[in-house]
């Protein structure tokens, strides 16, 4: 079995050595496209494909019009997370504030949105600080992962369908939550763990946020 040595990275993620395979080498050409379902959030296609390799085979996937997360922080070391019930799993959840792009908003106006539906909190200051692949075996659903403070407080306004309950805790208390499994949602993670180091690390947000 042929291994490729590994891409070495340094302390900023740039890259110390090359790849020994061009991205070309595992490009995958759509031959024939055909949407198998539509639904009012996700559509589902299954493709057609030539491998790198000159074979035949096929991908099914779900098209997502996009969606936006963010970590609202309340000062003292506090972050505003939601519990709500997820059908899918069954159960109820501990999240970050988050929700799809609707027709024609950008993942700012999306997300400036949610925080005020879901939590009535409203700030200026949002700052964008990465972007999340949720799914990539099978979804193209890209989540935008937003930053916000001096938060002013409103009167939420939750979807008919939403029951939402507003958790506030510290950083250190929502990753002891991680660690001991009880929030296992991945935008949540990703974001707590962003929180996590700017909230310690003064110099990173400073750098990062302002």
């Amino acid at each position: 079995m042929r291994f490729h040595r590994m891409t070495e990275w340094n302390i900023s993620g740039c890259f110390k050595k090359g790849f020994t395979v061009t991205d070309n080498e595992f490009i995958e050409t759509q031959i024939d496209s055909e949407k198998v379902f539509s639904g009012r959030l996700l559509h589902v296609y299954r493709d057609t494909i030539a491998l790198p390799n000159g074979k035949i085979s096929a991908r099914e996937y779900i098209k997502h019009p996009g969606a936006a997360v963010i970590i609202p922080y309340l000062g003292d070391r506090k972050i505003l997370l939601i519990r709500q019930f997820r059908y899918p799993v069954r159960r109820v959840m501990i999240e970050l504030p988050a929700g799809k792009m609707d027709g024609g908003e950008n993942a700012e106006e999306t997300i400036r949105r949610e925080l005020a539906e879901e939590t009535g909190y409203r700030s200026d200051h949002f700052i964008e600080i990465g972007k999340i692949h949720t799914c990539v075996g099978y979804s193209d659903e890209l989540l935008h992962l937003f930053w916000a403070d001096r938060l002013v407080p409103g009167e939420t306004r939750p979807d008919p369908d939403e029951k939402i309950e507003l958790l506030t805790m510290t950083i250190d208390a929502a990753m002891a939550e991680i660690y001991s499994g009880n929030i296992t949602d991945a935008k949540t993670l990703i974001g707590l763990f962003w929180a996590e180091k700017i909230i310690n690390d003064k110099a990173f947000a400073k750098k990062l946020i302002g």
